[in-house]
């Protein structure tokens, strides 16, 4: 399982990778195993949306279950990755690269500070097995 060290993580398996004042998010490579074969993607917000730190972002469906996909910070959608509803098995071949699920310019990056490291991240699995 990968678990890249550049990215900060959530509790609920989420990364977002920063560059700037801008955040990528995705979910995990732990997140995709979990739910299995993933058939569905829908992005719940859209570009220009000012949103919440915890707010949901998108819903995904596999064969096994539903998540949601929650953001790890707050601010205002700059860009939706239109094209995973085509192709949701992205999210478990790529999941930190082209199954990013939207970008966030950041309303306080001191939320940031609250997020895991990789080593925080990997503590964190190793208490849910």
């Amino acid at each position: 399982m990968k678990i890249p060290a550049d990215l900060k993580y959530t509790k609920n398996d989420e990364w977002i990778r920063v560059e700037g004042n801008v955040g990528t998010v995705g979910i995990t490579d732990f997140a995709q195993e979990q739910l299995s074969d993933i058939v569905y993607v829908e992005i719940v917000v859209e570009e220009g949306d000012n949103v919440s730190q915890g707010d949901s972002c998108a819903t995904l469906e596999s064969v096994k279950a539903a998540a949601d996909v929650y953001l790890p910070v707050g601010g205002k959608i700059v860009a939706v990755n239109e094209g995973l509803a085509e192709t949701p098995e992205t999210v478990n071949s790529d999941p930190f690269g082209a199954a990013w699920m939207v970008k966030i310019e950041l309303a306080d990056s001191a939320e940031l500070d609250g997020l895991l490291d990789a080593a925080g991240y990997e503590a964190h699995l190793a208490t849910k097995a």
